[in-house]
């Protein structure tokens, strides 16, 4: 299956489920909903993006870029749902991101996970990111774990 990649507003409606089911996802490995700030305008062009990744036109990933500076954006929302899960979908649309960043004139991407995800710890280190200093709301969180790369 091919998987299409869709740069989408924060507000469209696949993005809205996928966001809902990546708080759900929340809810059962941390044990509630995600309280990090997330703003809307954000992933706005020029220095933000959203991705929605569709296999056969079902939405069955997202994931965002949020500028930091001038520099850096942070990877934020990367989700892929259960069931297209260790297909290469996570990988191809990280790959993306990083791309649209790029293009975006970031020189960096940072991001957070946390020790429930094991399959994000395993994707970002194999990707090329590697470990930098806890940043953001969840700096504080001993479960929280840190990852750059230089693009």
């Amino acid at each position: 299956m091919d998987l299409l990649l869709r740069e989408v507003p924060y507000d469209d409606p696949a993005v809205t489920l996928l966001i809902e089911a990546v708080q759900e996802e929340y809810v059962v490995r941390y044990g509630s909903r995600d309280a990090g700030p997330v703003e809307p305008g954000e992933f706005a062009p020029p220095h933000g993006a959203f991705l929605v990744a569709e296999v056969d036109g079902v939405p069955v990933g997202c994931a965002g870029l949020r500028r930091l500076d001038g520099d850096t954006v942070e990877v934020k929302r990367m989700f892929i749902r259960t069931p297209f899960r260790r297909k290469g979908y996570a990988r191809q649309l990280l790959t993306a991101l990083e791309e649209r960043a790029r293009l975006g004139g970031f020189r960096r991407a940072i991001l957070e996970t946390g020790l429930p995800q094991p399959e994000a710890l395993a994707l970002y280190p194999s990707a090329g990111y590697e470990p930098v200093a806890p940043f953001g709301h969840y700096r504080d969180d001993p479960m929280s774990r840190c990852f750059g790369k230089d693009l």
